[in-house]
C-alpha cells in the first residue's frame, strides 16, 4: 500500500524537504524510500497524501532505520484522529485491491471464452467438448486459507520484530550526552535563538481549558541544538507538546573564551487559546 510522502528534516536550522513514498504504513511508523538519505535518531516532519482529496496526514517521528534510500520511521505521538485516518485508508486500500484482482479474473476468464470460439473446430467433428471443471475440495480451501494466515502471522512477526532491533540497536549505539560547561540565563540564550518553531496546541488540553506557561531545562550543544530537556512544571500534555516544538529548536552557539561551549538554560512556552 504505496502513498506519496514528504519528510522534513531540520539541518542548521534550515528545513530541508525529502519527497518519497512510503511501502507501508500502519499506527506504529512507516517503511519508506526517500530521495536523500536520513540519520538514526534524528527527528524528522511527516506529511503522507493518503488522498488527492482529503488533507494528508502530518506527524513527527524518529528515523529507526536507515539503508542507502530506504529507511524505518516511528511516530513520536499520532492522535486518536490520526489513527483512525490511518485504519480507514488502509480499509479502503484493501476493498479496492480485492475489487481490483476481481475485475482482473472476470477479465482473463473473458479473453479465455474469446480465445476458445475463435479457436473452434469447423469440420463435422464441431467444436471439442468443454472440459471439464475440476473441483476443488474442501480440504484444499482449508490448506490454502492455513497458509495465507501463517504468511500473514510471518509478515507481521517480521514487522514487530524488525522494529524492537531497530530501537534497541539504536539505543546501544547512542552516544552519550554532552555535560553543561556553563548555566546561562535563559535572556541570554534567548538572544542566541535563530530558528523557533511555536508548539501545536493538544486537542486534549484544549478541551480541558489546560493553558498557562511551560518552563524547561534544556542543554545546548556547541553546534546550537538541543541535546536533552526537563518539564519543571504543568501538566505532561502541555509538557509533551512543549518538548516536540523544543526539538526542532536552534541557537547560534554559546561561546565559552572565543570557544563553543555546551551548556544549560531554562526556556518558557506558552499554551493559551
Amino acid at each position: 500500500m504505496q502513498a506519496p510522502l514528504d519528510v522534513t528534516v531540520l539541518r542548521s536550522g534550515v528545513p530541508d524537504t525529502l519527497p518519497g513514498r512510503a511501502l507501508n504504513l500502519c499506527e506504529r511508523g512507516i517503511a519508506a524510500v526517500l530521495a536523500g538519505e536520513v540519520a538514526p535518531g534524528e527527528s524528522v516532519g511527516l506529511e503522507v497524501r493518503l488522498s488527492p482529496t482529503k488533507e494528508p496526514l502530518r506527524a513527527k517521528a524518529t528515523v529507526r532505520y536507515q539503508n542507502k534510500l530506504h529507511c524505518g520511521l516511528e511516530f513520536v505521538a499520532i492522535s486518536p484522529e490520526q489513527r483512525s485516518t490511518i485504519r480507514e485508508w488502509a480499509k479502503d486500500r484493501k476493498t479496492e485491491m480485492t475489487r481490483r484482482s476481481r475485475s482482473g479474473g472476470e477479465q482473463r476468464d473473458a479473453r479465455a471464452s474469446n480465445f476458445r470460439r475463435a479457436s473452434g473446430f469447423s469440420g463435422a467433428g464441431g467444436p471439442p467438448p468443454p472440459r471439464p471443471k475440476r473441483k476443488i475440495r474442501p480440504r484444499t480451501w482449508i490448506v490454502v486459507a492455513l497458509l495465507a494466515t501463517l504468511v500473514s502471522a510471518g509478515f507481521w512477526w517480521k514487522w514487530t520484530r524488525g522494529w524492537e532491533q531497530l530501537e534497541s540497536g539504536t539505543n546501544s549505539s547512542e552516544t552519550v550526552a554532552e555535560k553543561p560547561e556553563a548555566l546561562v540565563p535563559a535572556e541570554v540564550m534567548e538572544k542566541l535563538l535563530v530558528h523557533r518553531v511555536e508548539p501545536v496546541y493538544p486537542d486534549e488540553a484544549r478541551k480541558q481549558n489546560l493553558q498557562g506557561v511551560i518552563a524547561l531545562d534544556i542543554v545546548v550543544s556547541r553546534s546550537g541544538t538541543v541535546l536533552s530537556m526537563r518539564p519543571l512544571n504543568g501538566p505532561e500534555v502541555l509538557s509533551r507538546a512543549a518538548m516536540d516544538a523544543l526539538r526542532w529548536w536552534k541557537f547560534a552557539p554559546y561561546r565559552l573564551n572565543g570557544e563553543p561551549a555546551t551548556v544549560e538554560t531554562t526556556v518558557a512556552v506558552e499554551f493559551k487559546k
